[in-house]
């Protein structure tokens, strides 16, 4: 039996980019193990990655290019599924103008060749985009408009910091190794706090929990930043030589007492005034979630709290910081000029959260084609009703997947591609930490299946522009490698490593040069100005979670948390026990409604309705509802169903979690 194991990585998108011990055996995976030689994940990997075992070799595996004949999917040749989808993109660009394409992708895969995709759609002529993040895309934009960049501090920057504050980020469930570090400097006398609306298992291991109400955590922050300044506990000398519209931020101080602060969030005044202790007990770094910035005034809630690391003291010093993205990890590489976004013509952008209204509406040109990658909308987009309606709308759905998905099943030509140890490619995460992982090709894939990077290549010579993809898959990670190369960290050296760093700050902002235009932080963003907005900080709250009118009818916030067990939707289909859907309520919910553990319920509001099995949370916040996001609809449905598909505040973030809705047993 010829076994062998190998280093590589995980491809999901997660906090982690875990790296992998693989064992093969005659050609087949058959055991995922973690790289005890790599120095953040250390060999610790979750259930998620270790799946991707079972995603490799199930029978459920795309193997053949199917078309949708008659309502039915037949096998077809890839000449005929290239030449007839090439045909169709000849057609919408002679006649209709090829922004008359959507390409609508998200990041199931941390692939450096995953931008390809891009390539192939800018060569063509340039299409319709996305633009924004269903996940993060409103905090992102806010620390941008704050420090002008979303940088974190390195992972082991936490042993420098008297307290870590975990805000709205469950690490367990989501970013196991920053759990293992909290574990170690909590036995080193490092005070931990987490703040979320759930008591969850990270809660658990904290010294303090706070509950706040769900949408409210913006304005706990302007709570803390008020007593900080009260006190006189402020950083001066940062705020008066480092930033930038701190007399507006005092404005918005004096606009609201702390008596409706501890109204508005169900934070108690001596809390308030111990986190403000805390904050200033420097250095403490401050780990930001993605929930809570999933609501119509999600962008100025990071904002906020990215204010109160600011006033505290907290920023560019080791052991601090407002960890929400790590962006210079893929900001290191040369996707641009994997990219090549100067051959494209003509666009058009939709955000991510409205393609399916974009689609609708769209006029000069009318949405005539989409094509899926690296996604599966139909789950993971917000009002999937109307996501499916908008989806069954156009002449043609082509997808590229490796199973029969939700979005897949609406398709006119399913294309079966890769999995992660089929294909050659450098995984990272711009979320965690800053090391990039190689993952060789181990296997071959099953069937006919084919990886993206073939797909587009195929596609390219059928529609002229084949010497833009007459490269190697080792040239083309040359390409993305760009001026790394020039620095040391070349192919050959990440091959021979299997892991290596990126050259980031372990400490963003250590020399008070920020990236905004008036290199300081901005309290008041000169960067959100330029793009027609105020720039002031403000006191927003959840628009659907605040309609009194709507409360009547609709009395509980709905949270959509990641599961554990699966990353999004990719892991439902084949782990048993996620077959169902499970609503998490909290204690008042169960006394109110009757509600017992495994009762049967209806979860509604406007937009749709689910029905699953009850669980009750304990000492989650009051009137608090969870459903776990990415079910299939065979197994019952997405939580999207009940979604809003509004925008942030700030316009490139989603509002999944300003949601209201009702319960009933049934």
């Amino acid at each position: 039996m010829a076994t062998k194991i190998v280093t590589s990585s995980c491809s999901l998108n997660c906090w982690d980019s875990c790296g992998f011990e693989v064992t093969v055996e005659n050609g087949k995976i058959t055991k995922i193990d973690g790289d005890k030689q790599h120095p953040i994940t250390k060999g610790k990997i979750c259930g998620r990655g270790r799946m991707l075992e079972t995603r490799t070799n199930s029978n459920e595996r795309l193997l053949y290019p199917l078309k949708k004949i008659n309502g039915e999917f037949k096998q077809i040749p890839w000449e005929q599924a290239l030449h007839e989808i090439a045909k169709k993109l000849i057609d919408i660009k002679e006649n209709v103008g090829t922004h008359a394409v959507l390409h609508s992708h998200d990041y199931s895969n941390g692939g450096l060749l995953k931008n390809l995709d891009k390539r192939f759609f800018n060569c063509y002529g340039g299409v319709t985009e996305l633009v924004g993040s269903i996940c993060w895309g409103a905090g992102i934009e806010a620390q941008k408009w704050d420090f002008g960049n979303a940088w974190s501090h390195s992972p082991e920057d936490i042993y420098n910091s008297k307290n870590v504050v975990i805000w709205g980020r469950n690490v367990v469930r989501t970013n196991m190794h920053l759990y293992h570090y909290l574990l170690d400097v909590k036995k080193k006398g490092t005070k931990i706090i987490v703040i979320d609306p759930i008591y969850n298992a990270t809660a658990k291991m904290a010294n303090h929990y706070v509950s706040v109400k769900p949408g409210m955590d913006g304005i706990l922050a302007l709570g803390i930043i008020k007593e900080i300044l009260s006190n006189n506990l402020e950083h001066q000398e940062f705020i008066t030589d480092h930033t930038y519209g701190f007399v507006d931020l005092l404005e918005l101080v004096n606009s609201i007492s702390i008596e409706e602060i501890v109204e508005k969030t169900d934070v108690p005044r001596e809390t308030i005034s111990y986190l403000a202790e805390v904050f200033c007990d420097r250095p403490t770094t401050t780990y930001m979630g993605l929930g809570m910035q999933r609501y119509t005034n999600g962008g100025n809630t990071i904002r906020l709290i990215d204010a109160l690391v600011a006033v505290s003291g907290n920023i560019g010093i080791s052991g601090g910081g407002a960890n929400f993205g790590n962006l210079q990890v893929g900001q290191s590489f040369d996707t641009g000029a994997l990219a090549l976004a100067e051959r494209k013509s003509q666009s058009r952008t939709f955000t991510m959260m409205k393609q399916a209204e974009g689609i609708l509406k769209a006029v000069n040109p009318e949405i005539k084609m989409i094509f899926v990658t690296c996604g599966n909308p139909l789950t993971q987009v917000p009002d999937t009703n109307l996501v499916k309606k908008a989806f069954e709308s156009v002449d043609t759905l082509v997808v590229v997947d490796q199973f029969m998905t939700d979005t897949a099943s609406l398709a006119d030509y399913v294309l079966p591609t890769t999995t992660v140890f089929e294909e050659e490619d450098i995984y990272y995460s711009s979320m965690y930490h800053h090391y990039m992982n190689y993952g060789p090709k181990l296997v071959d894939p099953p069937g006919e299946a084919r990886s993206d990077l073939w797909i587009w290549t195929e596609l390219a010579n059928l529609l002229g522009f084949g010497k833009d993809f007459s490269y190697t898959r080792k040239e083309f990670l040359k390409i993305g490698l760009g001026q790394l190369e020039e620095k040391g960290i070349t192919l050959e050296k990440i091959m021979e490593n299997h892991h290596l760093p990126l050259p980031v700050e372990d400490v963003p902002w250590s020399d008070y040069k920020f990236g905004t235009a008036s290199g300081k932080f901005e309290f008041t963003s000169s960067g959100a100005i330029e793009k027609g907005h105020d720039g002031k900080l403000k006191l927003l709250f959840p628009e659907e979670s605040t309609n009194q009118d709507l409360l009547k009818e609709y009395p509980y916030s709905l949270l959509t948390i990641h599961p554990m067990r699966s990353n999004h939707s990719q892991h439902y289909h084949i782990i048993d026990a996620l077959q169902q859907i499970r609503v998490d309520i909290s204690e008042d919910i169960a006394k109110e409604k009757g509600l017992n553990d495994d009762d049967e319920v209806k979860v509604y509001n406007g937009r749709g309705e689910l029905k699953g099995m009850v669980r009750i949370m304990q000492k989650a916040h009051p009137r608090t509802i969870n459903i776990d996001e990415g079910q299939w609809s065979k197994f019952g449905g997405s939580v999207n169903l009940l979604t809003s598909n509004k925008e942030s505040d700030n316009g490139l973030g989603s509002s999944l979690y300003d949601c209201l809705v009702n319960i009933e047993k049934l």
